[in-house]
């Protein structure tokens, strides 16, 4: 009863963000008639000594013929929040006007030609994309299967791998590279990477040596543990051939329906980076550009092509692993453990090669990982799951209709981690799995037995 009759000797006190402009600062008790006065001195405890009576109660506590309450602190700190956020994105939204306008189109409007190099489910996506920014761009297609080429002139159409998605009217396809490159602006490179080096070589004649290569593929070649950034210009007898890395987590199904899509480009030319950005880059894809910089640690200044392209290609060898967790059914827990030691291995390795760590943590990195790892639109992650559930490796590949490049790549990896001397027990396993030297349970139980050790 007295903690009611009580309140501080001021209400600033009470809510110090909304200031009582009461000028009445040193009334201690609220005025209380004689009777009330009575009732309270007999049922109340003793008053507390003076240092206590501080402590009052809340504000929304009153008695009748009080003075008329505060404004609701709640409500107040709920409206400050509510305009706070408004004000920061109406700030963001500005900034990003601002940005738009400042940003640069005459690479568009400047590029007449295009040429994406293999008829596959990414190429055709990518071709069907940049076809659609620009309908005066013719868009040639260099494909391999003459009935993907008749199907693709005459009827708009991949019967292979987009029976169900119209391509637009610009892309044509053609299976002559003379006729596919020449003039060409632009060439997207969208062929597996095992096949890469012949098929360049083959075509190495027809080659611009200032055509820009854009890579699509993801991979390391298994004999010469070469990178496309090392592939291309080695195939066409040409060092200084324009190249950038294009990665992200990017399903070709999902970029063909325009859904939200995010990825990266790197080059050690910053121009060309942002050229290929401003080329690509629409209401549904987002490129961000990383360009050559010098690592600290290197004595070579590589650039962030090195991260892109490591992480692209070491991540379907992880994707294999996380599929065979669940095709064995170990569970959320083992999934977890897996993939986040799969990202340690592939950092330990990236920097190693000079790559800096944020570009592992990136798109092209984490992002990527997460989503061949995770999803089941994942082509490596199903040889995980049909690996794990028991089939022979060799039965899965024969009834695909497209290649998992985290097949071959996996023992290029497991070389190349002998060769920076990093242990990588997850992904060795993979390789040892994929060369029959090992089960998946075999692989789990051996991976579990492993000494307990600081995480890195």
């Amino acid at each position: 009863m007295a903690a009611l009759i009580l309140e501080p000797s001021s209400s600033s006190f009470l809510n110090p963000n909304f200031p009582s402009n009461s000028t009445n600062t040193h009334r201690p008790y609220l005025p209380l008639t004689k009777k009330s006065t009575l009732l309270h001195r007999i049922h109340s405890p003793p008053a507390p000594p003076l240092s206590l009576r501080c402590s009052a109660t809340p504000a929304s506590t009153s008695l009748p013929g009080d003075q008329d309450p505060l404004p609701d602190s709640s409500s107040e700190r709920t409206r400050d929040r509510r305009r706070a956020v408004r004000l920061a994105w109406e700030k963001l939204v500005r900034w990003s006007r601002s940005w738009r306008n400042k940003a640069k189109t005459d690479v568009l409007e400047r590029t007449n030609k295009i040429v994406v190099l293999g008829g596959g489910s990414f190429g055709t996506a990518m071709a069907a994309h940049v076809a659609e920014r620009k309908s005066q761009l013719e868009v040639n297609m260099l494909v391999r299967d003459p009935q993907v080429c008749q199907s693709i002139n005459e009827n708009h159409y991949n019967c292979k791998y987009f029976p169900k998605h119209k391509l637009p009217e610009n892309l044509i396809a053609t299976t002559d590279a003379k006729v596919a490159l020449l003039g060409a602006d632009y060439c997207f490179h969208a062929v597996p990477v095992q096949f890469s080096s012949s098929f360049l070589a083959g075509i190495a004649d027809y080659v611009d040596p200032g055509l820009p290569f854009i890579s699509l593929s993801k991979g390391l070649e298994l004999n010469t543990l070469r990178m496309m950034s090392q592939i291309i210009p080695h195939a066409l007898k040409n060092q200084r051939q324009p190249f950038i890395a294009l990665s992200g987590p990017s399903f070709s199904l999902e970029l063909m329906n325009k859904l939200p899509t995010a990825m990266v480009v790197a080059s050690k030319d910053k121009k060309l980076a942002n050229a290929v950005q401003q080329l690509l880059a629409s209401d549904h894809l987002r490129i961000s550009t990383s360009s050559g910089r010098a690592q600290l640690i290197t004595s070579d200044n590589s650039s962030d092509v090195t991260g892109v392209e490591i992480a692209g290609a070491l991540k379907n060898v992880l994707a294999i692993a996380a599929g065979m967790v669940e095709g064995m059914n170990l569970g959320n827990n083992s999934m977890a453990a897996l993939v986040a030691q799969g990202c340690s291995e592939i950092r330990w390795l990236a920097t190693k090669m000079g790559a800096k760590p944020t570009t592992i943590t990136g798109l092209s990195g984490t992002g990527d990982i997460m989503l061949t790892c995770f999803v089941n639109l994942s082509r490596n992650r199903t040889v995980g799951v049909r690996l794990g559930s028991g089939e022979r490796l060799d039965d899965i590949l024969s009834s695909m209709n497209q290649v998992a490049e985290g097949v071959s790549t996996a023992g290029a990896v497991v070389a190349l981690a002998q060769k920076y001397n990093v242990k990588m027990p997850v992904l060795t396993a993979v390789a040892r799995i994929i060369d029959n030297e090992l089960t998946p349970k075999k692989a789990v139980f051996e991976l579990m037995s492993l000494p307990q050790v600081e995480e890195v």
